[in-house]
């Protein structure tokens, strides 16, 4: 299409030439109130003068109209992978592409994956995106393929939407799905007191065979799994007993169901921190020296630890002839510690303790094995520990995570 039209870039500005044309039409008419001769002839030439100084032009224009655009926002999501939803997608795709182009309409794809993290796709924001990119008094319409399993929905009353949206659904009448939803767990528990996790087991979509009951396997750790029948749809409450501090991995899983569609959700993971209510440490002192003093001090000052020290003052080869009868100290209970009573402590530190005989080889075995089993040993040491009397040479070098 074609046009012609008239334009002007005036020499001076608006203002000074409407100035010009009032001064010189006043000028001519008190010359032709006057009967002034050739009134009309400067008349003519200021109006010439005008005109010259406005500077018209003859503007030809080419103008071809711009289609409107159809977008398309395409879910490339994780739940687009199951059954036949991504075939399904594809093929209304194709289809709208061909009913775009037979109607002389641009088409924009737009494909959307999962958020960060796995949060699931933003529909919403994928949406806001893509329409920031396109003139909006050219947009006919938007189309979004998707399975609905969206994660922003809550989003979409801040979109000012300047054309209708249409969702083309995937998937069946028939699709369904049971899942196993944890709704709260504790982030830590003390140990012995256990806690409670609630979830809740839910059968969305039409379930041909609709179920009131099923089982739920548990499994603590290392520990053997446990099976209850709870009821689906109802929420649940799942008692727990921490077998250790720190971290405790639960996993709890219920049974495929036939024809639901994925069993990727049909088990959860909870990780809960064991704390213990009160901290026992065992420290052995293998000679006096400044820094007992502050480990004392840093294990007292928390009243929640229950401290045991036990200190040689001398090893076994120096004695001094005092009679045992006068000793004010009394025997430490050394078998009782080391071997009936060793896993009921939360740490045992060795501090500067050297092999001198005093601790037989026998309670340095069980406290490996009180390590194996779960339990912990601080080894603090200086040069003594490269030494042939090292802790390392003991049956704990086996435990240590270095050896000279």
């Amino acid at each position: 299409m074609s046009g012609w039209s008239v334009i002007f870039t005036p020499a001076i500005g608006w203002p000074w030439l409407a100035g010009l044309a009032v001064l010189s039409l006043a000028l001519v008419g008190v010359a032709a109130w006057r009967g002034l001769p050739g009134w009309a002839l400067r008349g003519a030439g200021a109006l010439i003068l005008l005109a010259a100084l406005a500077g018209p032009q003859l503007q030809r224009e080419e103008r071809r109209p711009l289609g409107d655009i159809l977008l398309a926002i395409v879910d490339e999501s994780a739940s687009q992978g199951l059954s036949d939803r991504k075939a399904q997608s594809a093929a209304a795709l194709a289809n709208l592409q061909e009913q775009a182009q037979a109607r002389g309409l641009g088409l924009k794809v737009v494909r959307m994956g999962d958020g960060e993290g796995g949060s699931g796709p933003r529909l919403v924001g994928a949406l806001a995106t893509a329409l920031a990119d396109l003139e909006r008094n050219r947009l006919a319409g938007v189309f979004l393929l998707s399975d609905g399993q969206i994660h922003d929905g809550d989003e979409a009353g801040t979109l000012d939407l300047p054309a209708p949206v249409h969702l083309l659904l995937s998937g069946h009448e028939s699709d369904w799905d049971r899942r196993l939803v944890v709704t709260s767990a504790p982030a830590y528990a003390i140990l012995g007191e256990g806690g409670v996790i609630r979830l809740r087991i839910e059968d969305q979509g039409a379930s041909p065979v609709p179920a009131a009951r099923t089982r739920i396997s548990v499994a603590a750790g290392s520990g053997a799994t446990v099976e209850h029948d709870v009821p689906i749809g109802v929420d649940l409450e799942l008692p727990f007993t921490l077998e250790h501090g720190g971290a405790n991995v639960i996993r709890l899983s219920v049974p495929e169901a036939p024809g639901e569609l994925t069993t990727k959700n049909n088990a959860a993971i909870v990780e809960i921190n064991g704390v213990r209510d009160r901290l026992r440490v065992l420290l052995v002192t293998g000679e006096p020296h400044p820094g007992t003093r502050t480990w004392r001090n840093l294990l007292k000052s928390d009243a929640s630890v229950d401290l045991v020290h036990f200190t040689i003052l001398r090893p076994p080869d120096k004695q001094d002839g005092v009679p045992v009868s006068e000793l004010s100290l009394i025997a430490f209970p050394t078998q009782e510690l080391f071997l009936d009573k060793v896993d009921q402590f939360d740490l045992i530190i060795f501090d500067r303790y050297r092999l001198r005989g005093i601790l037989p080889r026998l309670y340095l075995e069980n406290v490996r094995r009180y390590v194996e089993g779960g339990g912990a040993v601080l080894v603090a040491a200086g040069p003594a520990f490269a030494s042939a009397e090292g802790l390392a040479r003991a049956p704990l070098g086996a435990i240590l995570p270095g050896v000279p």
